[in-house]
């Protein structure tokens, strides 16, 4: 039978592992094993707290507020205040109130947040109704969409932000009504009813968040995802 040591060397390598399969599954093993195994996740966040943040830090952030320790807490507050994820804003937008609701996994709050964060760049007048025009998205700046899908990534394995949506929605042909249904929008022609329809955590389908309700709806939904920035040379 392995030591206690030699699982969590081995589970170490495993949060080195190019599968983010075998990443995941490592941060929750280390989960089970109590503060022991929550002291490596710490560990394995700053030793990489100066690389770009990856799916992992996201889950390993996730799972350290999950806790609820004190300590954990302000281990992560202390060492990235404005999150761990850097959220520059072409338009002076804070999106440090998004990053710490997606960090909580409460996809329901963030999503709301989401809507009106699209509504400060589309301007005084969209954050006045709380709704976009289709017209208004394409003068969204690359740098803040970007930030925004970033963000929904990195804190939900992947599954989530308008990049992902639009791969499944080209994966799909561009079909709208396919695409509806595969990110459970809609069902036998019936649109999911907001709030209490959705799934408003990870065991959702890919792409099924961020909703931001008023983005249903081919016109709003089809700027968004043929917005420049998706093509640019990035």
């Amino acid at each position: 039978m392995a030591s206690e040591d030699e699982i969590l060397n081995n589970l170490r390598s495993q949060l080195q592992a190019e599968s983010l399969k075998k990443q995941l599954s490592a941060v929750h093993e280390l989960v089970s094993l109590g503060d022991v195994g929550i002291g490596v996740l710490t560990d394995t966040l700053e030793q990489r707290q100066n690389q770009p943040p990856t799916l992992l830090d996201g889950k390993i952030v996730q799972v350290l507020y999950a806790t609820q320790q004190a300590d954990l807490l302000e281990f992560v507050s202390s060492r990235w205040p404005q999150g761990r994820l850097p959220t520059p804003s072409a338009a002076g937008i804070d999106y440090s109130p998004l990053q710490e609701l997606l960090a909580q996994q409460d996809f329901e709050a963030a999503d709301r947040l989401t809507l009106e964060k699209l509504c400060e760049l589309a301007g005084p007048g969209a954050v006045k109704r709380k709704w976009l025009y289709f017209t208004e998205v394409f003068q969204f700046p690359n740098q803040d969409l970007l930030t925004l899908d970033a963000l929904w990534s990195l804190y939900s394995e992947g599954k989530f932000g308008f990049s992902r949506q639009r791969q499944i929605w080209q994966g799909l042909g561009q079909d709208w009504n396919k695409f509806w249904v595969r990110i459970a929008w809609k069902q036998d022609n019936v649109w999911t009813r907001y709030p209490n329809e959705f799934i408003w955590d990870l065991s959702a389908p890919d792409g099924h968040l961020p909703l931001s309700n008023q983005l249903r709806g081919v016109r709003v939904m089809d700027s968004l995802l043929n917005h420049p920035v998706w093509s640019a040379d990035r």
